[in-house]
C-alpha cells in the first residue's frame, strides 16, 4: 500500500512493500526547494554518490558502478552497492521500482509507452537474476505514479505495441467513445507476472498523473512541461 510521509519536510510517497529499501515518490508540492539532496541527506549519502542517468526513452539497462555517475542514453539502472542514490525522473511515464529481498539490489526502471513496448521492466529482472542468482520470487515491485487508462489515449503505433508485448492484455486497452486507452502501469504489472511475479509481491500506485495534476507533473496535461517529479533509490546497509 502507497503513503505519504515527510523527509526533510519534503512530501513524498512509499509503499510498505520495500520498508527493506530506501525509495520514494516525490510530488510536485515544495518542488522548488526540492533537490536530490535533500533525499541523500536523509539517507546519508554523499552528495557525490548521486547518480541519474540520461533517459532517452530506450530499453537499455545498466549496472551502477562506484565512482561512476554517467549513464547515457539509459533508462533502467541496477543498483548494486549502499553507496549510491540513484533517481530518475517522471511525468506521465511509469516508474518502477524493482528490489531483490535476498540479495540486496534494486533498480529503477523509467517505462513510459516505448520502454513499455520493449520490456523494459522484464529485461530488467532478467538481468538482476542473471546477476544474483536469486528466485524470482524474492524479487518486489511497485509502480509509481503515471498516466492512467482513464486519461492515456492512444493511437496504432501504441496499441500494437502494448500488445506485442505482453500476453494478456484485455484489461489494459480500453475501449471508449472516443478511441482507445491504455492503462501502462497495468500493462507493467502484467509484464512482472507474466515473468513470474507473485502477484503479492506488487504494489500499484493508484494515482494517475493526469487526474492528480495538482499533486504531480502530467507531460499531456499540462501541454508538454518540463517539469518532472522522481522515483529514488538506496540500498540499505
Amino acid at each position: 500500500m502507497f503513503y505519504a510521509e515527510k523527509i526533510n519536510n519534503l512530501t513524498v510517497y512509499c509503499s510498505d512493500l520495500l520498508s527493506d529499501l530506501n525509495h520514494c515518490f516525490t510530488t510536485r508540492l515544495e518542488v522548488e526547494s526540492f533537490s536530490p539532496n535533500i533525499i541523500a541527506k536523509a539517507w546519508n549519502c554523499d552528495e557525490n554518490n548521486i547518480i541519474h542517468p540520461i533517459q532517452t526513452h530506450s530499453a537499455n539497462v545498466k549496472f551502477s558502478e562506484i565512482g561512476v555517475k554517467d549513464y547515457p542514453d539509459t533508462d533502467s539502472v541496477i543498483m548494486t552497492n549502499p553507496e549510491q542514490m540513484l533517481y530518475l525522473k517522471f511525468a506521465d511515464c511509469t516508474p518502477v521500482i524493482l528490489y531483490d529481498k535476498k540479495a540486496n539490489i534494486g533498480a529503477i526502471a523509467h517505462a513510459g509507452w516505448r520502454g513499455t513496448t520493449q520490456r523494459i521492466v522484464p529485461k530488467t529482472l532478467q538481468k538482476m537474476i542473471k546477476y544474483s542468482h536469486s528466485d524470482v520470487c524474492d524479487i518486489y515491485c511497485i509502480i509509481g505514479p503515471a498516466i492512467g487508462g482513464c486519461c492515456y489515449k492512444v493511437g496504432e503505433e501504441v496499441i500494437n505495441g502494448i500488445k506485442s508485448s505482453v500476453r494478456d492484455y484485455k484489461d489494459s486497452v480500453i475501449s471508449k467513445s472516443d478511441g482507445i486507452y491504455v492503462d501502462l502501469k497495468g500493462v507493467n504489472s502484467q509484464q512482472l507476472l507474466e515473468f513470474g511475479v507473485p502477484k503479492e509481491n506488487i504494489d500499484i500506485c493508484p494515482f494517475c498523473t493526469s487526474c492528480r495534476n495538482d499533486l504531480f507533473y502530467s507531460y499531456r496535461k499540462e501541454n508538454g512541461t518540463i517539469e518532472r517529479h522522481y522515483a529514488i533509490i538506496k540500498l540499505k546497509n
